[in-house]
């Protein structure tokens, strides 16, 4: 019981990161988009976001979440 608890417990976090990850990411998108001239750290910021994003996604789809459950 208390191991479905944890589970729980840290799908709940993963979900939580992965909307925190997503809204920084969209974010840095769009400010790189708007400059007229990017520099490379921010183009690296974006893909290190898109990344830790991707990165979620495939975690939580490797433990059967799903955003739509909670």
């Amino acid at each position: 019981m208390a191991k479905k608890l944890k589970k729980k417990i840290v799908d709940n976090e993963l979900l939580d990161a992965i909307f925190k990850i997503e809204r920084e990411w969209k974010q840095v998108q769009n400010i790189v988009e708007k400059s007229i001239d990017p520099n490379d750290i921010s183009i690296h910021f974006e893909k290190l976001a898109r990344e830790k994003y991707l990165y979620l996604l495939r975690e939580a789809r490797h433990r059967k979440i799903s955003a739509v459950r909670y």
